[in-house]
């Protein structure tokens, strides 16, 4: 019987201490995962949970959102003034996005994307609304207030085969036209055919795709 309970007492703090390191790891790698700057998934581990949420082949919308004139406030106010918006703009599309459930991400630059689940159209025009209006918001930055407004696009999900990189190329379409409209946001009408020339599967003139535009 001694025995037995001096064994438990040197396992016990192992079991203890191995417990507690695992739970530090765990936390150190989703830290990882998460982008520094507003908390939001990076862009892999987002895409991970999007596609989760596609399996469950419930309706659903792709959003795609970047900041309208960023690089000019980046050029004229500094990095600072910048990391500050994508800072605010991260935290209130994460706030949105949590209270509808989904899940977020910044995919890279002044480029987010998020999905949302159980949506019908209507209830997405209003919500789309409502997420312009809290985006656009200003930015206080060392006293002053720093005007923001971003372009929104979004691809409806009813359920079937569309794949999420069907689904964000749609949506960014769609941002891209709210784009060359003065900004808001668009709701993509089909899904199938890319409205614009695509190149690697992405908007010709996206980043990384040769060309500079939005």
């Amino acid at each position: 019987m001694s025995r037995t309970l001096t064994a438990l007492s040197v396992a016990l703090p192992l079991a203890s201490g191995w417990s507690v390191h695992s739970l530090w790891m765990r936390r150190r790698i989703e830290t990882a995962r998460r982008d520094p700057l507003t908390d939001l998934w990076t862009r892999d581990p987002f895409e991970e949970r999007a596609r989760k949420s596609l399996a469950r082949k419930c309706q659903l919308a792709v959003i795609v959102l970047d900041l309208d004139r960023f690089k000019e406030i980046n050029d004229s106010l500094g990095h600072a003034a910048g990391d500050a918006i994508i800072r605010a703009t991260g935290r209130r599309l994460g706030g949105w996005v949590e209270e509808r459930a989904g899940v977020a991400g910044r995919l890279g630059g002044d480029e987010f994307a998020a999905v949302i689940p159980g949506y019908g159209v209507d209830k997405l025009r209003a919500d789309l609304h409502m997420l312009a209006a809290r985006l656009d918001r200003p930015v206080p930055f060392q006293g002053h207030l720093v005007e923001v407004h971003a372009s929104i696009g979004a691809a409806y999900y009813r359920a079937g085969a569309a794949e999420l990189t069907t689904l964000l190329r749609r949506a960014d379409e769609q941002m891209y036209r709210a784009k060359q409209r003065g900004g808001g946001w668009r709701i993509a009408q089909r899904l199938t055919v890319p409205e614009l020339r695509t190149v690697n599967g992405r908007r010709d003139g996206r980043r990384g795709t040769g060309g500079e535009a939005a």
